[in-house]
């Protein structure tokens, strides 16, 4: 395989790009419960990186709270039980790195943890389709991991949320944040939160529509991150089919890579079903024209798309769909930051801001690495670290 040919793959499955190897990891050993700090912490968001830091806080006997702006928890690792016998992630799918983020996460050697995941062997077949037919090979080396009869959301729903779910306060939509005196105060539509430090893990998009303002205004170089940092609109489909008739994985040649990504996959890939269902994940320029579309003209395009690609056994075979346009949710409005953003201007994100506002999420890190729920987890142990002093 070639050095191209290894990085097409590694953009479409969503790993980091080469380059970020030499960076520190980010990654956090277990700490005890020991802390200097005494004051209490404001969570602003109930995603990865969100229930990360309070399950960590938690952990450390530091006082805090939660305040979600959606009625439910997890953000974007969304997923449903309701279409087949296993569950479908309708946002965060893959685990990117080693299973000892599980580890990393949990933070609790105690913990048993029973999560399956399965990586995708060097002899699945991978397509690749630039136009005309689809190239079939084997993938040559071993990517990526599904999860098996879970998600990452089913992870932190058995781990992380048990212990800290009364601490969540949902519908609080965050509209202006003053750190101007000791203690921080949060005002969302209907409240008012004061807090010694607040760790903010509000989506970049949020950040750059404006929808939260900050007294005195953020620092220069984090306002300039913010504004031109590309957040890849983001799209989802499933289709279930009465016959298994394509390979593991169908990637498309989107140009530039920075514009985007799409790619079909086995969504059933080691799940323990008979189910089979195939899954769209497009990125930037790839979710186009998918997330403009009915539900109606959306699987006629599909079928039609898929008919072209597998010699009509879509339409044939179809049973029946579902699509997640992450443009359309409220408070995500898009997928996650270009996967070939400039690395300073990520690291730039992540930096706290007058030791009272921390930053955890996909995006805040500390520039090795950004898009994935792990990095988030990871962002969130940091800013926990920072916090404790």
């Amino acid at each position: 395989m070639t050095r191209k040919e290894f990085v097409k793959i590694c953009g479409l499955l969503g790993l980091s790009i080469p380059f970020q190897a030499s960076l520190a990891s980010g990654k956090s050993a277990h700490y005890g419960n020991t802390t200097d700090f005494k004051g209490d912490v404001l969570i602003i968001g109930a995603g990865a990186a969100g229930l990360t830091a309070g399950h960590l806080l938690n952990q450390q006997g530091i006082d805090f709270q939660i305040i979600e702006a959606s009625p439910v928890y997890g953000g974007r690792m969304k997923r449903t039980l309701d279409f087949v016998d296993f569950p479908v992630p309708l946002g965060a799918e893959w685990l990117h790195v080693k299973r000892d983020i599980f580890k990393e996460i949990v933070n609790d050697p105690a913990i048993k943890i029973t999560t399956k995941t399965k990586s995708y062997h060097t002899n699945v077949d991978f397509g690749w389709y630039e136009g005309r037919k689809v190239s079939i090979r084997k993938l040559g080396f071993k990517i990526d991991q599904k999860f098996i009869d879970s998600s990452w959301l089913d992870f932190f729903e058995q781990y992380i949320i048990p212990s800290i779910q009364a601490k969540i306060k949902f519908n609080q939509v965050v509209e202006a944040i003053d750190y101007s005196q000791d203690k921080v105060l949060v005002n969302t539509i209907d409240e008012a939160f004061t807090a010694d430090k607040i760790i903010i893990t509000a989506p970049v998009k949020i950040l750059q529509n404006g929808a939260i303002s900050f007294t005195p205004p953020l620092p220069n170089d984090k306002l300039n991150a913010i504004s031109k940092v590309t957040v890849w609109d983001g799209f989802k489909a499933f289709i279930e089919f009465s016959e298994k008739f394509y390979p593991a994985a169908v990637g498309f040649n989107i140009k530039p890579q920075t514009a985007g990504q799409k790619l079909y996959y086995d969504a059933s890939y080691g799940q323990n079903s008979t189910r089979q269902v195939l899954g769209l994940f497009t990125v930037g320029s790839g979710t186009l024209p998918y997330r403009q579309l009915s539900d109606k003209a959306l699987i006629e395009y599909m079928l039609e798309e898929l008919d072209g690609i597998f010699a009509g056994q879509a339409s044939a075979n179809y049973i029946n769909h579902i699509s997640q346009n992450w443009n359309n949710e409220p408070f995500a409005q898009g997928a996650y930051v270009n996967d070939h953003e400039n690395w300073r201007r990520i690291r730039t994100l992540g930096k706290s801001v007058a030791n009272k506002l921390f930053f955890a999420g996909t995006a805040y890190t500390i520039g090795n690495d950004w898009g994935s729920v792990h990095t988030a987890a990871r962002s969130a142990i940091r800013s926990v670290s920072e916090i404790q002093g």
